[in-house]
């Protein structure tokens, strides 16, 4: 993508605001369909000019290289690396200054040592910077992961990695980028999970004192020694929350206002107390069970990685075999005892092997991707007024929030497939969209292999 088209970009988002904006003197005098123009413009405006600022500042760096000496750019202008003046004249960090050079060094167009031009090193991902559907900080974190593997798969597995990371990242936040290329790296380099594991498990620690008056716990762990940490106190939470929500007078002098923060540390005491107790009567957990994924043919040949519902990074496909070994862990592989997953209008509550099979499909909330503890199956058709069905197929996990958003809103949400593998589709009302683009939703907006 040539500089002029990045212009071209610019010109098209400046315009898109100036619509937006029109005569209102600010945020303020905007109606709700003008600050969500604006704020789509602003947005594409912010990751265009990301993608021109990368490419300035690469071409900064090529003509403040180490062996031009005194006639560096940066020294001409008073600095001492390019790094620095990129970071000075922006206002960014140092480091954000580092990262935007490698940015636009992995998309800027090269040349060969006889001048000839050559295309950018990854250019879908050029192509997403300089159009405006993804910033410079997506760009510089697939950048990174491509560099990472680009030795282990062959050419044609990272031209067609770098094409589908360009195309899922664009509409994903940073948070969200993040979580795709955790499960994109297992994917490209399963070989690579077991030496990450067990460098994360040599930093585990847990360090305990008292001071103040108060007892301090400072943790990190690895993620599969965790994962039974963070359910249980997610479901003990979620326990007390729908508690709280079905209590008869919520605005009594009593009622329970502890935040979430204090939910979680009351969580760990009281599991902690039934532990040394061990009086076989476990505190209410709402059902909370860690799921790890896994398929048959990588646990059978301990090849390949696993995942743990609720939590990003991959496992070794030897933690899965350790963890299946334990109680409180259901592995992948549902429905062979002949469990009904469809009850048509026989119950009007989803089972536990239903809700199970939908934290399978859908990994948590399929709309904002809160952990399975923190959802509930809900009926795609509404059981009364739709005469809706409780079947698999025409179910789905949504948080409290997701659901009335759901509900409230005007949102449709479609399954495409049927069991574990189908795809959540959601629907927007034509007040967010006249056209109803479909927006993926659960696990497949992460999944590099679907």
């Amino acid at each position: 993508m040539s500089t002029a088209t990045h212009l071209d970009a610019l010109h098209e988002a400046v315009t898109r605001l100036d619509a937006a904006w029109s005569d209102a003197g600010d945020a303020a005098d905007l109606d709700r369909a003008a600050l969500v123009a604006a704020n789509a413009a602003l947005g594409t405006l912010q990751r265009v000019v990301d993608g021109l600022e990368a490419e300035v500042a690469a071409r900064i760096a090529h003509e403040s290289r180490a062996e031009l000496g005194a006639e560096s750019l940066a020294k001409e202008q008073g600095f001492r690396t390019a790094g620095q003046f990129v970071a000075t004249v922006t206002g960014r960090s140092s480091g954000e200054a580092s990262r935007l050079v490698k940015v636009g060094e992995a998309t800027a167009p090269r040349s060969d040592l006889l001048g000839v031009r050559l295309p950018a090193k990854y250019p879908a991902v050029q192509a997403a910077l300089g159009g405006g559907r993804i910033g410079a900080p997506a760009a510089g974190l697939i950048i990174a992961l491509l560099d990472r593997v680009r030795l282990k798969i062959s050419a044609d597995q990272l031209v067609e990695a770098e094409t589908l990371l360009a195309e899922k990242a664009a509409g994903l936040s940073l948070d969200e980028v993040r979580k795709l290329l955790t499960h994109a790296e297992a994917h490209l380099d399963p070989d690579g999970v077991l030496p990450r594991e067990e460098a994360a498990r040599a930093q585990n620690r847990l360090v305990m004192f008292e001071r103040d008056g108060r007892f301090h716990i400072d943790a990190d762990i690895d993620v599969a020694t965790a994962a039974p940490i963070k359910v249980a106190i997610e479901g003990h939470v979620t326990a007390v929350l729908n508690a709280r929500a079905h209590a008869l007078a919520p605005d009594a002098p009593d009622a329970d206002r502890r935040t979430i923060g204090q939910l979680q540390a009351d969580a760990l005491a009281d599991l902690a107390a039934h532990a040394i107790g061990c009086d076989n009567d476990a505190p209410a957990l709402a059902g909370a069970t860690v799921i790890v994924r896994v398929g048959l043919d990588d646990l059978a040949g301990g090849t390949g990685y696993a995942t743990i519902d609720g939590i990003d990074q991959p496992i070794s496909i030897g933690s899965a075999r350790r963890m299946a070994a334990g109680g409180g862990v259901i592995p992948y592989v549902l429905g062979t005892d002949s469990e009904i997953l469809d009850w048509g209008r026989e119950k009007r509550f989803f089972t536990r092997a239903q809700r199970l099979a939908l934290v399978l499909r859908d990994g948590g909330c399929a709309g904002c991707t809160l952990p399975p503890s923190m959802t509930r199956a809900h009926h795609i058709d509404w059981w009364n007024r739709d005469q809706g069905r409780t079947d698999l197929d025409r179910g789905v996990l949504l948080c409290d929030n997701c659901h009335h958003r759901v509900h409230d809103n005007g949102w449709d949400i479609h399954i495409e497939g049927t069991g574990v593998t189908a795809k959540v589709w959601f629907l927007p009302p034509p007040s967010v969209d006249p056209q109803r683009t479909p927006r993926l939703g659960g696990t497949h907006r992460y999944n590099l292999a679907a």
